[in-house]
């Protein structure tokens, strides 16, 4: 078939407007991540990008009672991998408001600030992942890796309340990038999350598993083997009254709260009697109600 020269103008046209078409509604080209804009970042996997912090949200080191042992552990192994050594993926599990998440944001802003080897500390950014993004973690380290090498940078990545439930599957990705892959875990990024369970899947879903499985021991070692990637386990446990006086005293006086110790002891007992625990989640909000009462504002970090 042959076309006149009429014809094949006018095919040329429809081309070039169908092209035009397709390029607007291809998606914008997105661009590399900029580490260099903040020391923290959340993870978003739709669109793949890193959102800035400009501020992150968190308590001094200091401030962080009835924790110290699992602090210095903490700060240690961060300390460690800031300075290009080897350290260990951890697990912050236990009890509910003791200060897991705190100590992951406190431990980062606390090796950043250090004197020593500060250039390397410096490039130390935090970045958190969402736990329903978990599956899309491996696009994540892949930004990380090339930032790495580039940049020299480092990188925390940290979950927050990290479990999984009986149905599923997102696991597998987790694993994979701490332990296994062909890849593996790149060397200028660790992995820290905070649960409240120490194999990260409910015990009744472990009880389930062994029960209806033709081999119980192999049924659940997929999943509850996923902890024991996480070479630094940290143990968090409910705090006693002292340990919770001692919360409230730390806050009281970085925060310049103006309030006799008879009264503040009286008014926090009877705080986590009503709260019915002692917490330093639930220290923290007898600090901010105390404030509010007095009118007097909370010193930012």
């Amino acid at each position: 078939m042959s076309f006149d020269p009429a014809q094949l103008d006018r095919i040329e046209q429809h081309l070039a407007t169908l092209a035009a078409a397709l390029s607007r509604l291809a998606p914008a080209a997105v661009p590399p991540p900029d580490f260099a804009a903040a020391e923290a970042f959340v993870w978003q996997s739709s669109p793949e990008t890193f959102v800035p912090v400009k501020r992150v949200s968190r308590q001094p080191l200091q401030l962080l009672k009835g924790i110290e042992r699992v602090s210095d552990l903490l700060v240690e192994n961060t300390r460690r991998f800031a300075e290009g050594h080897p350290a260990n993926n951890a697990l912050l599990w236990g009890a509910r408001g003791m200060g897991k998440s705190s100590l992951v944001k406190a431990a980062h802003a606390s090796v950043r600030t250090g004197r020593k080897s500060k250039l390397a500390r410096n490039d130390l950014k935090l970045v958190e992942i969402h736990r329903e993004d978990i599956a899309t973690l491996p696009h994540c380290l892949a930004h990380m890796r090339t930032a790495g090498a580039a940049h020299g940078h480092r990188f925390i990545i940290f979950c927050d309340d990290l479990s999984f439930d009986r149905d599923d599957t997102s696991y597998k990705s987790l694993k994979a990038v701490l332990d296994g892959g062909i890849e593996g875990r790149p060397e200028n990024v660790i992995f820290y999350a905070t649960s409240n369970r120490r194999h990260l899947m409910a015990r009744d879903m472990i009880d389930n598993e062994r029960s209806t499985a033709i081999n119980p021991g192999e049924a659940v070692e997929e999943k509850v083997s996923l902890s024991d990637r996480f070479g630094l386990w940290l143990g968090f446990h409910n705090g006693s009254q002292d340990q919770f006086l001692d919360m409230i005293r730390g806050y009281v006086d970085h925060h310049k709260l103006k309030i006799a110790d008879d009264q503040l002891v009286a008014e926090a007992i009877e705080w986590s009697m009503t709260r019915g625990g002692r917490s330093g989640r639930v220290a923290w909000q007898y600090v901010q109600d105390l404030a509010g009462r007095l009118g007097q504002p909370l010193t930012a970090e």
